[in-house]
């Protein structure tokens, strides 16, 4: 049975996870959304119209790099990675927005909301918006505005309304709570562009289907440039879109380990990090509108989440990837954001590669690992994303005084204009 070959009266789940836990209000929007989806999934025109606009339009396929110096340095693995950062808009979000917006036409629907914590999905849906001529609206957490604002630059130039969402902890998953209040109240003519493989049933489905293009391509891929399949395939894990979306072209490999990569942030230890189940920290909970681990207390309130990275900083995970883990299928590993920052610099001297802060969590366990690996095993990364977003948040990370001086300047001239 498929990923997908739902058991009869279980749509949309994946073992005992994900379902559809929602408002009487939202039950005939999300009906009509899973017919529409189902209508393109079944389409094989649907899926070629959206493979020739992610070629035209994105540049696909991204290309899978040896790093040599890297690899060499290490001494161990030979280290391959997926470069999701050479998408239009620098990350693997826009497979996804792409496709929900070729759908959102199909449903006829005429504006779009989006949540977003990096800024990425925002970033990749405003630009979406754009193209397709849609109204477009942002929710994104207070804080992640805050440290993430060459992203909302972006995104009101490119003509979105960007809301900055005050309420809870200020950050992604107060967003998607702001997301899912317009939705109810806006169904007519708006579609919720979910950003990742979470929510409720269509979208963890869904997602990960346009998410997919990045497995299929690189199991091509790196079977042409090492001759072989990879031994591990590592990606980072916020909500878990870009995760599934690699481990999908090596699911039906056992001898493929598949490493999902959490946030760390400060080590174990309630709202020190987002680690939901390499720490063991989570529990089985219903929230958002499906059921998974969550980073919860005993009364079921979510708690409050840490990582360097704000696409990381979320307190559930994909339910498709807990059922995989369950399984045995995919090991999770955290990434602490001293790590982080020791990798990003490693990565950049040795290769001239500037991942995102997300990505690099991947990078963190692979580095670690790959020295006790045989030289003739390979490793694939996914770099979901590219590093240029995080200016602000790496720059505090690693001290540099001479940006602070420019930031301090620029600030001084803003002033006295």
């Amino acid at each position: 049975m498929g990923l997908f070959d739902f058991a009869p009266g279980r749509e949309g789940y994946y073992g005992k996870y994900g379902g559809a836990f929602l408002p009487e209000i939202l039950h005939s929007t999300v009906e009509e959304l899973r017919e529409g989806f189902r209508a393109c999934k079944t389409d094989p025109a649907f899926w070629e119209e959206y493979r020739q606009l992610m070629r035209e339009y994105s540049g696909r396929p991204t290309p899978v790099t040896y790093l040599a110096n890297l690899s060499k340095q290490l001494g161990g693995a030979q280290i391959y990675v997926k470069r999701e950062d050479l998408n239009h808009t620098g990350s693997h979000k826009i497979n996804n927005v792409m496709g929900q917006g070729l759908l959102c036409r199909r449903l006829g629907k005429t504006r779009v909301i989006a949540e977003t914590g990096a800024g990425q999905h925002g970033f990749a849906t405003a630009t979406m918006a754009a193209k397709f001529g849609l109204r477009c609206r942002i929710y994104m957490g207070a804080v992640d505005v805050a440290r993430q604002r060459p992203n909302v630059f972006w995104m009101e130039n490119l003509g979105a309304e960007v809301i900055a969402v005050e309420d809870g902890q200020r950050t992604l998953k107060d967003a998607i709570n702001e997301a899912m209040r317009d939705w109810a109240t806006n169904m007519a003519d708006t579609h919720y562009v979910l950003g990742t493989a979470c929510g409720a049933h269509p979208f963890p489905e869904m997602v990960s289907w346009f998410q997919s293009i990045i497995g299929l391509e690189a199991r091509e891929q790196i079977l042409a440039a090492a001759g072989r399949l990879p031994d591990r395939v590592y990606a980072c894990v916020g909500g878990g879109s870009n995760a599934i979306g690699l481990f999908q072209g090596f699911l039906d490999d056992e001898g493929v380990e598949l490493v999902g990569c959490e946030a760390g942030g400060f080590g174990p230890g309630k709202g020190m990090h987002a680690a939901r189940l390499a720490y063991h920290d989570a529990s089985v909970g219903v929230a958002q509108g499906f059921k998974t681990y969550f980073l919860q207390d005993e009364q079921g309130n979510m708690l409050e989440t840490h990582s360097v990275a704000a696409g990381l900083d979320y307190i559930g995970v994909n339910p498709i990837l807990v059922w995989l883990w369950e399984q045995g299928r995919v090991r999770f590993e955290a990434a602490t954001d001293a790590e982080v920052a020791e990798t990003l610099r490693l990565v950049m001297r040795t290769e001239g590669l500037i991942p995102a802060l997300e990505s690099t969590h991947a990078y963190v366990r692979a580095v670690r690992e790959a020295p006790s690996m045989r030289r003739d095993e390979v490793i694939l990364i996914n770099q979901s994303g590219r590093g240029d977003k995080d200016i602000f948040t790496v720059a505090d990370a690693i001290g540099d005084e001479k940006w602070k001086r420019f930031i301090t300047g620029k600030a001084a001239q803003y002033a006295s204009e």
